[in-house]
C-alpha cells in the first residue's frame, strides 16, 4: 500500500515542504485514496494513501505520537499486526486507529530498531525521533517494498519511486557505469545500492539505516537468507520435506489474506500462482477473484496460457477475469508501462503486469501472487548445470548473463565501457562469502538476494502499484525462506526444477499444471519486433536524445534494426528491446 517520500537537512535549513509535496504528488497512483505532507523543521515526510486496513481517516499518515516525539511513514503491509497489536497494549500503549502503521509506531518506541525482526510483512518506512535527531530507514527483508535515496549539499530525499525523486529535483541524472555494465550483462538486474542514475541510490533489502542530524548514517542487516543445513536435515526424506514446505505455505497464504478489502489472485495458470488458488480454496475462500492475461501470438509463439488457468479457475470454483490485449493496444500503452518504472526493467512481464494491473484494479484492490518460487526452490534452468561445479560464477554467468565483457565491448560506447567485468566480480564476491558451501545453494542464495529484489519482486510492485493495486507474494514469506534454505538442493531440483514444491502442490491442484512445459509472461510482439513496434524502437534509439547520450555503437545499433531477430539473449530476449527500453524509459523520465 502507499508511497512514502521525503527531505532530511544536515544542518541549520528547515526541510523544503515543497519538494516533499511535488514527490508525493509523482506518486498519486500509489495512493490515489489521500496525501499528507508534514515538516518537523529539518524534516519534512510526505505519504500517498491506499487504504487497505483501518479505512477511516485514523490511519492517515504521516503519523505521530506527540508525546514520544516520533513520527512515521510507512509503505507495506504488516500481516501480524493484529498480534502485536496484543503484545503492545498488554506493555501499556493506548491506540488510536486500527492501523497496521500505528503498531509499527508503537512498537518502535517501544523497542526501537529491534522491532523489525518481529515484523512479517513487506514494507518500507523513515521514522524520525525529534529528541535526537534521527532519522531511520527501514526495508523488508526481500526489498518487496521500494525505497530510492538521493543526498546532495547536505540535503537527503527519499521516496518510493525513483521518478518522485526526479521531480523533487536536485539529482544527478549522469549515467552509472557500473550499474549499465550489470544492466546489459545481468538481464537488467542493477544490484542495490546503485541505479543506473549516478545520483540515486536504493536502501537495500533487510536494512536499517540511521542517520544522526550531521549527516553520518550506519547500516545494521537484520536478516539474511540461510543455507546452513544439520545432519538431521542431510538425510530427510523427501516426504518429510514436502510436509513441511506444504504446511509452510498454507500459513503464508493465510498471513496474506489480513485486510479490511477483498483479496484476489494473479493467476498465470502456472504451479506458483495455481497452487495460491487451490491453498486458498483450502481456506474456505468462495467466489476469490482470479485473474488471468494473454497476448496475440506472433512467429508461432502463443501469446496467452489461459488453457491452464482456465483449468485452476474451473477446478476451484473462482471468479475468473481473462484478459486478451491485442498488439495495438499493447503498443499503446508501452509509453505509460516504462513511466511507470522506477527502473528500466527488460522482461516482457513489464506490460504484461502493467496492464492485468490495470484491469484487476477495475474490480480489487489487493491481489496474491506467485513471484519468487523459481528463485527460492530452483526452478530456473541455470541451477543444474551448478551441481559440482568447480567455477560456479562462471557457470552461473555462461547459463544467465546477456553478453561477455568482449561482446559488451562491441556494444557500448567506449565512454560508458567499465574497466572490467563488474557483473562477474559481484557474482564471483557474493559465491565467495560463507554460508552457502554447495553451488546450487550459491546461486540460490544470490537469486533470492539480489536477483529477485531487482527484478521480478521490482517489476511486481511499479506495475501493480502503478494502478493503485496491492501485491503480496506468499513464496518470499520469510519462515519458508528459511525452511527452503535447509532443504538439500537435490530435492528442489527433482523433476525439472522445483521438485519439493511440485511434490506439495500435488496434495492440492491437478498434475496437468504441475507437470506441463515451464511458462512465462508471453508477448511475443516484443520479443520478435517489427513493424510498429520496430519503428517505435528505431526512433527511441536514433532521436536526439539518443544521439546527444551515445550509449551504443552505431554499427551495433544497425546490425540489430537489420535483423531484430536474430538477436535473442540466453534468456529468450531481444538484444533490440532491451538496448530501446534503457532508451525509452531515460527519455521517458526526462533524462
Amino acid at each position: 500500500m502507499c508511497g512514502i517520500c521525503g527531505e532530511v537537512v544536515f544542518g541549520e535549513e528547515s526541510a523544503d515542504a515543497s519538494r516533499v509535496e511535488r514527490m508525493a504528488k509523482a506518486m498519486a497512483a500509489r495512493g490515489p485514496d489521500g496525501m499528507g505532507v508534514t515538516a518537523y523543521g529539518r524534516v519534512a515526510l510526505g505519504h500517498r494513501r491506499l487504504r487497505i486496513i483501518d479505512l477511516s481517516d485514523r490511519g492517515a499518515q504521516p503519523m505521530r505520537d506527540p508525546a514520544a516525539g516520533v513520527s512515521l511513514v510507512f509503505n507495506g503491509c504488516i500481516y501480524n499486526y493484529q498480534e502485536l497489536r496484543g503484545e503492545l497494549v498488554a506493555l501499556g500503549h493506548r491506540f488510536a486507529s486500527g492501523s497496521d502503521t500505528e503498531v509499527i509506531l508503537r512498537a518502535w518506541i517501544e523497542w526501537g530498531p529491534d522491532c523489525v525482526a518481529r515484523f512479517h510483512g513487506m514494507f518500507a518506512f523513515a521514522v524520525h525521533e525529534a529528541d535526537s535527531g534521527r532519522v531511520s530507514l527501514v526495508r523488508d527483508r526481500f526489498g518487496i517494498k521500494p525505497l530510492y535515496l538521493s543526498e546532495a549539499s547536505g540535503r537527503l530525499a527519499f521516496a518510493s519511486t525513483l521518478p518522485a525523486l526526479l521531480a523533487g529535483g536536485g539529482i544527478d541524472t549522469s549515467i552509472d557505469r557500473i550499474a549499465l555494465h550489470h544492466y546489459m550483462t545481468w538481464h537488467a538486474v542493477v544490484p542495490a545500492p546503485r541505479t543506473i542514475l549516478a545520483g540515486v541510490r536504493k536502501l537495500p533489502a533487510a536494512t536499517i539505516r540511521t542517520y544522526e542530524a550531521d549527516g553520518r548514517f550506519s547500516d545494521r542487516t537484520y536478516w539474511e537468507p540461510r543455507f546452513d543445513k544439520t545432519a538431521e536435515d542431510l538425510v530427510r526424506p523427501a516426504g518429510e520435506w514436502r510436509d513441511m514446505v506444504l504446511d509452510a505455505l498454507r500459513t503464508a497464504v493465510r498471513r496474506r489474506m489480513v485486510a479490511d478489502v477483498p483479496v484476489g489472485v494473479l493467476l498465470s495458470g502456472g504451479v506458483d500462482s495455481s497452487l495460491i488458488v487451490g491453498l486458498l480454496a483450502e481456506e474456505g475462500q468462495r467466489d476469490l477473484a482470479t485473474f488471468s492475461i494473454g497476448f496475440e501470438s506472433a512467429f508461432g509463439e502463443t501469446g496467452d496460457e489461459f488453457s491452464y488457468s482456465d483449468l485452476i479457475a474451473e477446478r476451484f470454483g473462482t471468479s475468473h477475469h481473462k484478459i486478451f490485449i491485442p498488439s495495438s493496444e499493447m503498443l499503446d500503452a508501452l509509453p505509460d508501462a516504462i513511466a511507470a518504472m522506477s527502473e528500466p526493467m527488460v522482461s516482457y512481464d513489464n506490460i504484461g503486469f502493467y496492464l492485468l494491473s490495470r484491469e484487476v484494479s477495475k474490480h480489487i484492490k489487493v491481489v496474491q501472487s506467485g513471484q519468487g518460487a523459481d528463485e527460492v526452490f530452483a526452478g530456473y534452468h541455470w541451477y543444474p548445470p551448478l551441481v559440482g561445479s568447480n567455477t560456479p560464477a562462471a557457470d552461473y554467468a555462461a547459463a544467465f548473463f546477456d553478453r561477455t565483457q568482449e561482446r559488451l565491448r562491441e556494444h557500448l560506447a567506449p565512454e560508458y565501457l567499465s574497466e572490467r567485468d563488474e557483473s562477474l566480480a559481484f557474482v564471483e564476491a557474493h559465491f565467495a562469502q560463507a554460508g552457502a558451501d554447495d553451488p546450487v545453494d550459491k546461486a540460490l542464495r544470490l537469486d533470492t538476494h539480489v536477483m529477485l529484489i531487482d527484478d521480478p519482486v521490482k517489476r511486481v510492485d511499479n506495475h501493480t502499484m502503478a494502478w493503485g493495486l496491492e501485491a503480496r507474494v506468499p513464496f518470499l514469506d520469510h519462515e519458508l525462506v528459511e525452511l527452503s534454505g535447509r532443504i538439500p538442493a537435490e530435492h528442489k531440483l527433482a523433476q525439472g526444477g522445483k521438485g519439493v514444491l511440485k511434490d506439495a502442490a500435488r496434495k492440492v491442484i491437478p498434475s496437468a499444471v504441475i507437470d506441463r512445459p515451464k511458462g512465462y509472461f508471453p508477448v511475443p510482439a516484443l520479443k520478435y519486433l517489427e513493424g510498429e513496434r520496430l519503428d517505435m524502437v528505431r526512433s527511441a534509439l536514433t532521436n536526439d536524445a539518443a544521439r546527444a547520450r551515445g550509449l551504443f555503437r552505431q554499427d551495433y545499433l544497425d546490425r540489430l534494426f537489420a535483423d531484430p531477430t536474430a538477436h535473442i539473449t540466453k534468456l529468450r530476449g531481444s538484444e533490440l528491446w532491451q538496448v530501446a527500453l534503457l532508451e525509452l524509459w531515460l527519455q521517458a523520465q526526462g533524462v
